[in-house]
């Protein structure tokens, strides 16, 4: 979601404008009109039949005011994006599709809903930034860049790093049923809080300048598996996606739209992570991250091409960093946007954004089981208190 104020201007035509603008833009990003379908060869790919993209309008009796602060996560915002529910494929998800909505003081917020088979969050912003770019009259300089074989695996594929994050784990835990109903839930980091757990990351000299993210990330992972009751001797993970543009070599084009993630795995027995200091959890989440070099995506492809296999999900935590996303520059002619959340979430995952533009606070938004997410939501709010 995209909030404007609409800096009291008039927008009865903004909609026309809009889709006007999203035409000419889904004529460079002509994949977005198509649809998915499933080739011979088990792969995903996009039938560029030029079907377009659904453009919902709609109104709004209250103020952006009313509406609250977006980036706390609400079962309400889910009605300012447009979802085709009910499907029973993931072919069967629309690329994308667009909401607009018009609120009573004049403000915007653009709900936006893609699927991610198709492209990450650095795609997404890439055409966001065009289509405001299109919208505002400006001319495209450089189009994007759709050849997908830049990713192609190596010939022969070389297996020479391991891969846990698609290992399936021998030991299994006790989860809340399926019947259970997911919670979702935000919580707002401050400056103040994050010099601190930065702060503790570095007693005894284990991990040397950690970022925010990776303390978040290791005090998320820390509190979900106390949370989920995980037993001592249990094998967990934590997968981070990373975005690899400027990390493999040579570097992708800068106008490369599409997916261009690898996943980092930090592994290790949940009794270590409980027990050890806080230092333990930011140092292997570090350690990580720094492995995403040229040679671990080049092997993430290849070994994808040869096994299939998919990402485990089981004991398993995710965390994507959505801060890292310059979203606040996307003007469609209405300034920039005021705040950008998402309106939901995948189940078992977790992400970063940042509160509003200017703010050092930062969210995180995660969804579990509603009895996990009491226990987890208890352990959080104490240490966002504590001083």
């Amino acid at each position: 979601m995209f909030s404007y104020e609409g800096n009291g201007m008039g927008n009865e035509n903004a909609a026309d404008v809009m889709k006007e603008s999203l035409a000419k833009n889904l004529v460079k990003f002509y994949p977005l009109a198509g649809s998915l379908t499933l080739g011979l060869d088990g792969k995903m790919h996009v039938q560029c039949t030029g079907e377009g993209v659904l453009f919902v309008e709609a109104t709004s009796d209250c103020t952006l005011e009313e509406l609250g602060d977006i980036s706390y996560i609400d079962s309400k915002f889910r009605e300012l994006i447009h979802y085709v529910d009910g499907v029973d494929s993931i072919l069967n998800v629309p690329i994308l599709t667009v909401q607009m909505t018009r609120f009573r003081c004049g403000g915007i917020v653009l709900g936006i809903a893609m699927n991610h088979i198709l492209m990450d969050g650095e795609a997404l912003l890439y055409f966001l930034k065009s289509w405001g770019k299109i919208t505002r009259g400006i001319h495209l300089s450089v189009e994007p860049y759709l050849d997908r074989s830049i990713l192609s695996p190596r010939q022969p594929p070389i297996l020479d790093i391991p891969h846990p994050e698609f290992v399936k784990l021998k030991t299994k835990t006790s989860t809340p049923s399926d019947q259970e109903s997911r919670v979702y839930q935000s919580f707002c980091f401050k400056p103040q809080k994050l010099q601190q757990l930065k702060q503790l990351a570095k007693e005894k000299g284990s991990v040397t300048n950690p970022t925010s993210f990776e303390v978040i990330s290791a005090l998320m992972w820390i509190m979900r598996t106390k949370a989920f009751k995980t037993e001592p001797h249990v094998t967990i993970k934590l997968l981070t996606a990373v975005d690899v543009r400027t990390k493999i070599k040579p570097p992708m084009p800068e106008c490369y739209f599409g997916n261009c993630l690898a996943v980092s795995c930090a592994v290790c027995k949940a009794g270590d992570l409980i027990e050890k200091p806080f230092s333990f959890a930011v140092k292997i989440v570090q350690e990580a991250l720094k492995k995403v070099t040229d040679d671990y995506i080049k092997s993430t492809i290849d070994y994808y091409e040869v096994t299939r296999d998919v990402l485990q999900a089981e004991n398993t935590a995710w965390i994507s960093k959505w801060s890292r996303l310059p979203f606040y520059e996307i003007d469609f002619g209405w300034g920039e946007p005021v705040q950008v959340a998402p309106a939901s979430m995948v189940w078992n995952f977790a992400v970063t954004i940042s509160q509003r533009r200017e703010s050092g606070n930062i969210i995180l938004t995660l969804g579990f089981p509603e009895s996990v997410m009491e226990r987890f939501r208890q352990m959080m709010l104490l240490e966002l208190e504590q001083k």
